[in-house]
């Protein structure tokens, strides 16, 4: 049975006219192709006006290389991808898309000039095509922050029709609210023919699994989210995909392994059906070995760098409030195995007697326990914990060995008493000193969404993983959001 749209839903769907995502889509294309060209362009005017400095002569010939940066550079750029719309906001894509184009040019300069036999290409490749690529990056990391700024309060956001059951399609609608950096916002859902009904959390129910190409068409969305369900079998998408080619929807099937990604995963033909295989994750061997040397190194050369703020602290927490600086608590590390964790004190001396006394104003769901405005935390304490001062001295822990600096949230053993077999899989990684979890909501965050990313963290981390993280954690730490 079809299910109309009311009044208010038009209302609803009116705020973004169709199609006018793609207007924005070509808008911000034009946007940073000039801006590609207007990077490079200066990089090359920069190399030239050092050289000039020095007393260089610059040929006729470099010159004209120079020019050809007008072309070769977004031609280039677009080789590697950088223009694809999947990646636009999406840093770590983008940033590789930028960098191989680079590279690829490069490349063809230098191996054009080691066959012609030329050196007037010389600088190009040891200079003003790094520079340039350094330039463009820092334009794409720019232009990133405005286009999630945008997206902040609504903009250049692309419609989506979701598609399966109530809790997944809520699930997913809350999950792009929640980051609206994503660019994506569900305008509506198409549920079982049992299901339908009531909205979902101010997302109307538009149709059922057979009418999703005419929900499309009519509230002129821009893409399609199919969720895992047993009902949307091979036949039914290869359907779906049809009955969306002629509008240009872009059609998304989320996989039923929902926290495995990356390299982790491809598709291997067997017997003429494509095959979804995942690799198992590694937890040991020579990336084990990688990732403690690094975070030993950096914590060490951390607590070095640190050492006088640590000290300012210690000193301004004893000063404000009875008490020993640093607080150690047992938590559970690796393998279930146990540690004393360092922190800085932000409570009271006796708070963990006073705890007993206010589980009844528990704020968060599941095993954890956290209040919003804890009465035992001290005036400096709630400025440590905002900016996550108190957890510095857990670099110890990182150096010991204890600790990493990426990882899941490491748990108190009443916790981990409680932990169903899936929870557990967080144990299998030492626990960090920041995570997917840090950057994603920190105490803001429910206990479902705090095990989801952490488990997600444990199924696909790498070094390169962890790189990210911990570049996303400062810009949060900083605002100071969703700690307490």
């Amino acid at each position: 049975m079809r299910v109309g749209i009311g009044e208010s839903d038009v209302v609803l769907l009116r705020a973004v006219p169709r199609h006018a995502s793609s207007i924005w889509t070509r808008a911000y294309l034009r946007l940073l192709l000039l801006g590609d060209v207007a990077s490079a362009v200066v990089c090359c005017a920069f190399v030239f006006g050092v050289r000039l400095a020095f007393g260089a002569y610059i040929p006729v010939e470099e010159i004209a290389l120079g020019t050809g940066l007008l072309v070769a550079w977004p031609v280039a750029l677009s080789l590697g991808g950088a223009y694809r719309q999947r990646a636009h906001g999406e840093g770590t894509d983008e940033f590789r898309a930028v960098f191989n184009g680079g590279v690829g040019l490069m490349a063809a300069v230098a191996i054009s000039a080691y066959a012609t036999q030329t050196a007037v290409a010389r600088s190009f490749v040891m200079a003003t095509l790094p520079l340039a690529i350094i330039g463009t990056l820092f334009f794409r990391y720019r232009m990133r922050k405005r286009l999630h700024s945008r997206r902040a309060v609504g903009d250049y956001m692309r419609h989506v029709i979701a598609v399966g059951h109530r809790e997944a399609v809520l699930d997913l609608v809350v999950e792009f609210r929640r980051q609206p950096h994503h660019g994506m916002v569900v305008v509506g859902a198409c549920l079982p023919p049992d299901s339908l009904g009531t909205d979902l959390e101010g997302t109307p129910v538009l149709g059922s699994f057979s009418e999703v190409a005419e929900v499309v068409a009519e509230v002129g969305a821009d893409a399609v989210a199919v969720l895992a369900c047993p009902e949307l079998d091979g036949a039914t998408l290869r359907r779906m995909a049809w009955s969306l080619e002629t509008s240009k929807t872009d059609l998304f099937v989320a996989p039923a392994l929902m926290d495995v990604a990356g390299p982790r995963i491809s598709i291997r033909p067997f017997a003429g059906m494509p095959l979804l295989h995942v690799q198992h994750p590694e937890f040991g061997g020579a990336k084990r070995v990688v990732k403690n040397a690094f975070d030993r190194v950096v914590a060490a050369l951390a607590v070095l760098l640190l050492s006088p703020g640590l000290l300012a602290i210690a000193v301004a927490i004893r000063m404000t409030s009875p008490g020993p600086a640093l607080f150690r608590q047992t938590r559970v590390g690796r393998d279930g195995s146990t540690f004393q964790v360092l922190k800085f004190r932000t409570m009271v001396a006796d708070a963990e007697r006073l705890k007993q006394k206010l589980f009844a104003a528990n704020e968060f769901d599941g095993v954890l326990f956290k209040i919003r405005n804890d009465p035992r935390i001290t005036g400096i304490g709630a400025f440590l914990r905002k900016y996550s001062l108190d957890e510095l001295p857990q670099l110890l822990n990182v150096v010991r060995g204890d600790m990493s600096l990426v990882g899941p949230r490491p748990p108190l053993p009443e916790e981990v008493a409680k932990y169903g077999i899936d929870v557990r899989r967080r144990l299998v990684v030492k626990p960090g000193m920041t995570g997917l979890w840090q950057v994603s909501g920190r105490s803001d965050l429910t206990w479902e969404e705090s095990v989801r990313l952490d488990l997600r963290y444990v199924e696909n981390w790498s070094l390169i993983l962890d790189l990210q993280i911990l570049w996303k954690t400062w810009s949060v730490v900083t605002r100071g959001e969703g700690a307490y």
